[in-house]
């Protein structure tokens, strides 16, 4: 059995483990992502040197990265500073070739999480696929017959940058802009209170948390639409921390889809939420790498 080392490195927690050509993984853990790209380098090293201990037969280590990456290269072509300083430019693939000998593939994390679904997850099955990781920002991904479409600089589906009406995508739609609203009308302090305490409060029947909910999921619904209008996926997984509200966002993001899109689109357009949650990177990782093998997709009968 062949196994993959696999790292998903985000701007609060570095998470990693083993994992075996069958998705299962027999070991891991997570830390805090340091400060500094030299920093998050040794601590992958680190982890790595550890796994390789466990005597398995590794295949490759697979990175699942935030940032714009240049998934040939196999670096951070941009990061946010805020976040992750000093990461812009480093090198990911060409250290850990060096110092272990073994095939490193790196790719953005929305783009490994996207695979994840679509050739194991919810998207399982369609030939086209727009995820959307909705929380602190809005991020996105669109895959086409098992291919990644990364755009000419890797930037594509930057979606969270798009101009809408009063600022941008994720400045309106993400779980952020949910939790300054919603504390803005109640009012409190906005560090007091997180996108999941605002559900709570709606299901105990708070008004205001249930407008603001009501409203985010109009506004994602809009920004979905316009995508679907240029990319006409077959299936929208929608990702991220909010995708544990399934109860909550899955009828009102189906009746702002009704709203927004044209009949004979919104008839073949189907919504899913997300299936692998913290481990959709790594996961994700080893399907983007081309190692690991996938099943081809058929088209659903339903459609």
């Amino acid at each position: 059995m062949c196994w993959f080392i696999c790292i998903d490195i985000g701007g609060t927690a570095v998470k990693h483990g083993v994992m075996d050509e069958g998705l299962g993984f027999q070991q891991s853990g997570a830390d805090e992502t340091p400060k500094g790209g030299d920093a998050i380098l040794e601590l992958i090293c680190t982890r790595i040197s550890g796994y390789l201990s466990l005597g398995k037969e590794i295949k490759a280590v697979c990175v699942s990265c935030a940032g714009i990456i240049d998934s040939d290269a196999g670096m951070v072509l941009e990061a946010n500073e805020d976040l992750m300083p000093d990461f812009t430019g480093t090198r990911i693939a060409a250290r850990v070739k060096e110092k272990f000998g073994l095939p490193c593939f790196v790719e953005n994390d929305v783009n490994c999480a996207a695979m994840a679904e679509y050739f194991a997850g919810s998207a399982k099955g369609y030939r086209s696929c727009l995820m959307l990781t909705v929380g602190t920002g809005i991020g996105g991904a669109f895959l086409a017959d098992g291919k990644l479409w990364k755009g000419h600089t890797y930037s594509a589906c930057e979606v969270g940058y798009l101009h809408m009406e009063g600022g941008s995508f994720e400045e309106l739609a993400a779980t952020s802009a949910l939790t300054v609203r919603t504390a803005k009308r109640l009012p409190v302090d906005p560090a007091s209170i997180s996108g999941k305490w605002i559900f709570e409060q709606a299901q105990k029947g708070n008004r205001i948390c249930i407008e603001e909910i009501d409203r985010m999921c109009d506004i994602l619904a809009k920004g979905i639409s316009n995508l679907c209008y240029v990319l006409n996926p077959e299936v929208i997984v929608i990702g991220g921390g909010i995708s544990a509200q399934k109860e909550w966002l899955e009828p009102r993001l189906e009746a702002g889809l009704d709203r927004y899109l044209i009949p004979a689109i919104r008839k073949n357009t189907r919504l899913a939420f997300a299936g692998f949650l913290n481990y959709a990177g790594m996961i994700g990782a080893c399907y983007a790498s081309g190692m690991l093998e996938s099943q081809a997709h058929t088209k659903r009968a339903d459609l």
